[in-house]
């Protein structure tokens, strides 16, 4: 082959390559638009979802504290009582009889002081004389002390008998709701044991008490040590309960306990808050659950729903670099606010976190990020619906 037909092959061979290199360029497609949010670090309030169990404020039982014959009730069951009013009656007329045989007693115990000291009086001035001897001095002045002791004896026995016909009618020890009576009239209550009549609870305030993970508190109280969270002390920590149609009780409680130990059978540590209850909506023995402020949390980002996915290998988010290409950050995003993935690692401020649009980004591949409309997304949704079609499932906290 000569020289210039070589020459001349080279030159069509890089021309047609040339051609070749410009058709793929034109022939490949721009890179995918992605909807994004700016990762945008906030201070946020440290809440967990618990739940609990209520329990009165205080809850009395109230006994018969003697012996006797139930005769009536007098209260409504299931009705508020006040500290103080009458709810049982126990047939008085035995205990009547006790108080006035103490009473008797203790007016023969007196007489015979009376004569015990007159005779010690005499004695003790008529020894001096010699008229009376030292013996006989003794045994009037043994006399006297025996019958004082006699007449304490009888006033201690008649208090006593006045106080149990006091406890012949049964009062509230404290204001609440008064539950079911638990013995009938007649049935002879208090013989050999205390009988139980009654229960009261003080339905306002409630108590809340709940636990929660000794391992997690630790965490907690690590994090503060680091600065990165402000842990509340108890008083301040506010819990919201959830009622069952899904509405929020309006009344806030607080943390009022923390045990010091933990449960051995359980790995938790017991806590406890006191909630406001002046409707009595709520009843004791009732478990709810309720969203717990633990304190603040500093340096975190709300992340839209969407823009959190989960594998094998945990939660991570799609981010659009500096350099246009689409990368992988795993995070840390174990609670929501506000309807938002609360992220407390993996993000840093500034990222562009893609939540709409996933399925077209491909990690190291470019794709242009476009910011998020919510409302411009929420109205393509309901462009794109069908009518008559069902709405699409609403995504569960």
């Amino acid at each position: 082959m000569t020289a210039p037909f070589r020459t001349l092959a080279l030159a069509c061979a890089v021309t047609l390559a040339l051609a070749a290199c410009k058709k793929q360029e034109q022939q490949q497609p721009p890179p995918p638009e992605v909807s994004v949010v700016e990762a945008k670090p906030q201070t946020l309030p440290l809440q967990r979802e618990l739940v609990g169990r209520l329990s009165g404020f205080r809850t009395a039982d109230v006994r018969a504290r003697v012996a006797g014959v139930l005769q009536k009730r007098l209260y409504t069951e299931g009705t508020d009582v006040k500290e103080g009013q009458p709810l049982f009656q126990i047939d008085p007329a035995p205990l009547k009889a006790t108080l006035a045989s103490a009473q008797g007693e203790l007016a023969a115990a007196e007489a015979t002081y009376a004569n015990a000291k007159v005779a010690a009086d005499r004695a003790r001035r008529l020894a001096p004389q010699s008229y009376v001897s030292k013996s006989d001095l003794d045994t009037a002045e043994a006399t006297e002390r025996t019958s004082a002791a006699s007449v304490q004896q009888a006033r201690a026995a008649v208090e006593t008998a006045r106080i149990n016909l006091g406890y012949a009618t049964v009062t509230a020890p404290i204001s609440g709701r008064a539950g079911k009576q638990q013995v009938t009239e007649g049935a002879l209550v208090g013989q050999g044991d205390v009988t139980l009549l009654t229960t009261i609870d003080q339905l306002d305030p409630l108590y809340v008490n709940f636990s929660m993970n000794s391992d997690e508190l630790a965490q907690l109280r690590q994090a503060q040590a680091q600065g990165a969270v402000a842990l509340s002390g108890d008083g301040q920590a506010t819990v919201n309960v959830k009622l069952g149609d899904g509405t929020v009780y309006p009344h806030a409680g607080t943390l009022d306990f923390t045990s010091v130990t933990v449960d051995p059978s359980t790995g938790s540590v017991s806590l406890r808050a006191l909630l406001p209850n002046p409707d009595h909506v709520l009843l004791p023995g009732s478990f709810v659950s309720f969203d717990a402020t633990l304190g603040q949390r500093a340096n975190a980002f709300l992340v839209p729903q969407a823009g959190i996915q989960r594998d094998a290998h945990g939660a991570y988010a799609l981010v659009v670099g500096k350099d246009g290409n689409v990368v992988r950050r795993n995070v840390m995003a174990d609670s929501q606010q506000q309807g938002q993935w609360v992220v407390t690692s993996g993000l840093e401020a500034g990222d562009q976190v893609i939540v709409s649009g996933q399925q077209k980004a491909k990690e190291g591949a470019p794709a242009k990020a476009v910011p998020f409309d919510p409302n411009a997304n929420a109205a393509q949704q309901q462009a794109g619906a069908k009518p008559g079609a069902a709405p699409a499932p609403s995504e569960k906290k």
